[in-house]
């Protein structure tokens, strides 16, 4: 081999190490940024079950509420008829 092609070999393997440091610094930049989004991803997830929670617990609540009205709108109407009926009856 001629000096001038040791020396060619030589830079050409300098700069596929400079290539492969360059790529390994990338790849850890793109693992990093993976990593982070990882765990985004799982607090996302973990904030929207809780607000699923939230609001199962208040579908929940209003669904109570809904049927505790239903039950006084007809306690109040059997009493505006037991009302009026004394009424019409006094009045006879």
């Amino acid at each position: 081999m001629t000096d001038l092609t040791t020396k060619v070999l030589i830079e050409i393997r300098d700069e596929i190490r400079e290539l492969r440091q360059d790529t390994n610094v990338r790849f850890e930049r793109v693992e990093r940024r993976f990593e982070g989004m990882e765990r985004r991803q799982a607090e996302s997830e973990v904030r929207i079950a809780t607000e699923i929670v939230a609001v199962a617990s208040a579908v929940h609540e209003l669904k109570d509420a809904f049927l505790e009205e239903r039950r006084l709108t007809a306690r109040v109407d059997d009493h505006e008829q037991r009302l009026q009926a004394l009424e019409r009856s006094d009045k006879h």
